[in-house]
């Protein structure tokens, strides 16, 4: 059954990737071009804040049916569990107390950065709703041997060295019943109005898909204890290095070509990048893409494609607008992700994806990024 709903959650998320991608797009560029006094501009602000969460949402729904797009790196977990204190602080108030209990030992993992401070984030939210009355919590890791003897009771983990990340409580802890539905989508203890009931999804989510296990131990009014195991891995973590992100206004004169089957998407990316002085040729599919291509006087600079299209994936038609135009670079786009973006589009280690939704803002910086790196 949750592998149904997560089905289904992906689908749906795909879906409302392309709504979303033009809801905030399109009031992005409004807010560029209205001034504040405007007695429309606070108007189109609620529009954009509500679709910005309504992208967190669709993000929650593809964490937890595993399909969103990871990029991960040789991680040390006491480093991440560090770099989240601060804000965790911050989040929890004073009535709460956090101890970290980091093992010096601690192994490696190989995981996504970002994902793994949502687990974190997650968890610790939910501690903290569960001691209203303020209580002590405490991350800690650890290095564990899974045996077979743990597996067999423990169906869906594996055997083997893993780091073990645990978040525990003092807080109201839950009886068996609400233990075997917490990672369910949309269940929740909390009062309407307070939750969506996707926390603990998302994080059942983004465990599974890195190749992890999830664990929960509790009991009423003994708090509650959630441990996260990563397999460990040998491999040396990477030094955490510092990006130069473009101005986000920052736009050129290249020429750009588009590739997308959704018109209002399409419509969108066009009317960003002008606004921008880019060059914009924009074709419905890959086949269009690259008649446009081979009649252009001028050389193409970079190509945005959707990764899905109907007759030619972006992959495809990427490869074949490289042979003629070897300079150009390329910004994958998809609502999809996952397996289905890797079997659609066969793309290569290190492609540039940005997923949907994604505002005219992103798409700037994104786009301005890849070509300033070419020219390098």
């Amino acid at each position: 059954r949750m592998e149904a709903v997560g089905l289904l959650a992906g689908g749906v998320a795909h879906d409302f990737n392309n709504l979303l991608t033009v809801i905030n797009g399109q009031s992005d560029l409004l807010l560029r071009r209205l001034p504040e006094s405007d007695p429309t501009y606070e108007k189109v602000q609620e529009i954009n804040r509500a679709g910005l969460r309504g992208a967190d949402l669709t993000r929650q729904l593809l964490a937890f049916s595993r399909q969103q797009v990871l990029k991960p790196r040789v991680l040390d977990l006491n480093q991440v569990a560090c770099n989240t204190e601060r804000m965790l602080r911050r989040l929890i108030g004073e009535d709460i107390e956090l101890e970290l209990y980091l093992s010096p030992a601690a192994g490696s993992v190989l995981a996504d950065p970002g994902q793994i401070e949502q687990i974190i984030l997650n968890l610790v939210v939910n501690s903290r709703d569960a001691m209203p009355s303020g209580g002590r919590l405490v991350l800690e890791t650890a290095n564990v041997e899974l045996d077979e003897s743990y597996c067999r009771d423990h169906p869906g983990a594996l055997p083997g060295p893993h780091v073990m990340l645990a978040v525990s409580d003092t807080g109201y802890g839950m009886d068996a019943q609400t233990q075997a539905r917490i990672f369910e989508p949309f269940f929740t203890t909390k009062e309407q109005g307070r939750g969506t009931g996707l926390g603990l999804a998302t994080v059942y989510g983004i465990v599974k898909q890195s190749g992890g296990w999830i664990w929960v131990y509790s009991e009423p009014g003994s708090g509650t204890t959630f441990k996260v195991y990563f397999p460990r891995t040998n491999a040396v973590p990477e030094r955490t290095q510092m990006v130069e992100v473009a101005d986000e206004d920052k736009g050129g004169s290249e020429t750009v070509l588009v590739a997308e089957d959704d018109e209002m998407v399409r419509r969108l990316v066009r009317e960003t990048l002008e606004s921008l002085g880019y060059t914009v040729l924009e074709a419905s599919d890959g086949e269009e893409a690259l008649r446009i291509a081979q009649t252009h006087p001028h050389g193409i600079d970079a190509l945005i494609t959707d990764v899905v299209m109907p007759r030619m994936s972006g992959g495809t038609l990427a490869a074949a607008l490289t042979e003629r135009h070897s300079r150009a670079r390329v910004l994958y786009t998809s609502g999809y992700t996952g397996n289905v973006t890797a079997h659609h589009a066969m793309l290569g280690p290190g492609a540039d994806l940005l997923e949907k939704p994604f505002t005219g803002s992103v798409l700037a910086r994104r786009l301005r990024g890849i070509l300033d790196a070419g020219n390098k």
